[in-house]
């Protein structure tokens, strides 16, 4: 199928919504093409970051091409409307997960207790650093998402295309590795 640069955006959104699954490709293409900078734009302007900004183009225009496709969308006219709305629901999401994240962190950080390094613990970074390395690039990827980027099993595994269980399998047996990398007693089993 070839697109003419003089299509409007509600001529794309009406020709993805007819087709087959297959034959829409070059109008789904052409279409992110053209709204991908207007969402960016729009998440760089309430995110406040390049990455939550990036992350918001690929939610939006994904769930956007899917209601195309499945003909959700009755008025392809109004398609920028729609886009906009979906990324001022996205957004909204997001802002309220951060604010219950924080919200919970605040109500239960006195709850915590603090844990102190002492000088009878050493803590050597760079030997951490060289046993980090020592793990497989699967295990490496699972604890810095799981650790670092803070997400579930569940998340883990979506993002790397593994079961949750297998992420926890791996997970248990990275933190196995790195105790006795670093020189801890395994627990006993």
């Amino acid at each position: 199928m070839r697109i003419d640069a003089a299509q409007s955006d509600a001529d794309l959104a009406r020709s993805i919504g007819c087709t087959a699954p297959g034959d829409a490709s070059a109008a789904e293409e052409e279409l992110y093409t053209r709204l991908a900078p207007r969402v960016r734009l729009y998440g760089l302007r309430h995110l406040r970051n390049a990455q939550a900004a990036a992350d918001l183009v690929q939610q939006v225009l994904l769930k956007t091409i899917e209601h195309l496709r499945l003909g959700k969308i009755r008025e392809p006219e109004r398609l920028s409307s729609y886009v906009l709305g979906m990324c001022r629901m996205v957004v909204r999401d997001i802002k309220r997960g951060g604010w219950r994240h924080e919200r919970v962190l605040r109500h239960f950080a006195a709850d915590v207790p603090r844990v102190e390094l002492s000088d009878s613990v050493p803590f050597d970074i760079s030997r951490l650093a060289g046993c980090f390395a020592g793990l497989s690039e699967r295990e490496r990827s699972v604890l810095v998402l799981t650790f670092h980027a803070d997400l579930s099993a569940l998340e883990v595994s979506r993002e790397l295309g593994l079961t949750a269980t297998n992420v926890r399998v791996i997970r248990h047996r990275a933190l196995r590795h790195l105790r006795t990398s670093l020189g801890g007693t395994e627990p006993t089993e």
